[in-house]
């Protein structure tokens, strides 16, 4: 119930990301930025100073200080440390207690970290929608597009894609701002999310049109 030890990947490139059913485009006056789940329990899976973490890492920032700049709200998961069974629910089954009572477990790395005036929300689930504040701060400031990034991407990051679709919210997931298991399940993450809930795109192009 651990999770895996992960072997290092290169991340997708523009050319080899599924073709979107959709044609939207990210507007910073409509948007939220949902940092997904970058706390040290989930990314000490990833082999140090190599892909797809560093360059997950590196597009993340780069999208904070752009959304900064654009005014664009920024809201960040996390799990909490030590979840009571209750709490934790079945989640348990499949992976265990979760993150350790520990402030480094539960730290979000520098280059990445929260700056005043972000938002930060304790998940419970895969969607970062359940059981939180998320969708009621996007009604209550106007916004109707999330912009996602972190890990994993076939977990958490394309369940809140989902479930931000099935609220009428424009779901946006960024191929190269995101990590997972294995580059198959990016891959797969990346093709089921383009071909049914949200527009896959890439760091570069993100704010290209806007």
């Amino acid at each position: 119930m651990a999770l895996p030890a992960i072997a290092p990947y290169a991340l997708p490139t523009e050319g080899e990301l599924p073709a979107n059913r959709v044609s939207w485009t990210v507007d910073p006056s409509r948007a939220v930025l949902l940092v997904h789940d970058l706390q040290n329990h989930f990314l000490k899976a990833f082999p140090s100073g190599a892909e797809p973490l560093t360059g997950m890492l590196d597009n993340t920032s780069r999208i904070l200080t752009d959304c900064r700049k654009r005014d664009v709200p920024v809201v960040y998961s996390a799990q909490r440390g030590g979840q009571t069974p209750e709490e934790r629910g079945l989640q348990l089954d499949f992976w265990g207690p979760g993150v350790a009572d520990d402030p480094e477990a539960l730290a979000t790395p520098d280059a990445v970290a929260p700056e005043p005036g972000d938002t930060w929300l304790t998940k419970w689930k895969y969607s970062a929608f359940v059981r939180t504040e998320l969708e009621s701060l996007m009604r209550e400031s106007g916004r109707d597009q999330l912009v996602v990034v972190g890990v994993y991407a076939h977990i958490g990051v394309l369940m809140s894609a989902c479930d931000a679709w099935m609220r009428d919210i424009q779901a946006f997931v960024v191929a190269d701002a995101v990590a997972d298991f294995s580059r198959a399940d990016h891959d797969m993450a990346l093709t089921w999310a383009a071909g049914r809930c949200a527009v896959v795109t890439t760091t570069d192009a993100l704010f290209k049109e806007a």
